[in-house]
């Protein structure tokens, strides 16, 4: 590996990690969330979220595409089809999961709605927004082998590892332990319906998009 540059020029990259766990953690602290939930709505509240999310995201890569760079491993063409791949894997998990109820997770809404013997993607993967995030990182990880971008993706997958475990905790303490059991106990049942056809869609659509999108907002192209 080759040595670390003065810290003065990662000062960009730490305050961008800075406002990324900011921007996470804040809005999620139960004073502020019950606040903004009340000014916003419950589906303005998520909206508003996960734009700042994406917003924070944005700006993360960014800085970590500017920071010093120091090869930890290097970068071979075939790691572009691996995250490729993966990408197109996880863009459409998202696709599946966003607006679903989902009460054992974070994201979705109309909770009153969700009925674990039909649970859809949900009887599969409790938090599946967490393991696109898993998939997505361990895509992004391997052809970028510079020291900030392995530090930034791997943060991302440890989080999205150890994040289930930590949301299961605090669902189970806002449920009660046998709410969360009940609601946990999915039937795994592979249904085609026309909504998951159509999200289906969306998702290799959205995938189009960040593709075409990649190298004027990243300024990287993702194609090999």
């Amino acid at each position: 590996m080759e040595s670390v540059e003065n810290m003065d020029d990662w000062g960009n990259y730490i305050l961008g990690f800075a406002f990324f766990f900011a921007s996470h953690s804040l809005p999620t602290r139960p004073a502020i969330k019950s606040r903004l939930v009340k000014w916003l709505g419950a589906a303005g509240f998520t909206l508003a979220y996960s734009a700042l999310s994406t917003f924070a995201l944005i700006v993360l890569i960014l800085v970590a595409r500017d920071a010093p760079h120091v090869t930890v491993w290097e970068w071979a063409d075939w790691q572009n089809h691996i995250a490729l791949t993966g990408m197109c894997v996880a863009v459409v998990l998202v696709a599946l999961t966003l607006g679903r109820p989902n009460p054992l997770s974070f994201g979705g809404w109309g909770h009153d709605r969700y009925d674990p013997d039909r649970a859809g993607i949900i009887g599969w993967v409790r938090h599946p927004l967490l393991l696109a995030l898993l998939i997505w990182s361990l895509s992004h990880l391997l052809p970028n082998g510079d020291l900030a971008h392995v530090i930034m993706f791997g943060c991302f997958a440890l989080f999205s590892l150890l994040g289930g475990k930590l949301i299961d905790r605090r669902k189970k303490r806002q449920l009660g332990v046998e709410e969360w059991t009940r609601l946990s106990r999915t039937k795994r049942a592979f249904t085609p319906t026309l909504n998951g056809g159509v999200r289906i869609v969306i998702g290799l659509l959205l995938y189009g998009l960040i593709i075409w999108a990649h190298e004027p907002v990243i300024g990287i192209s993702p194609l090999p």
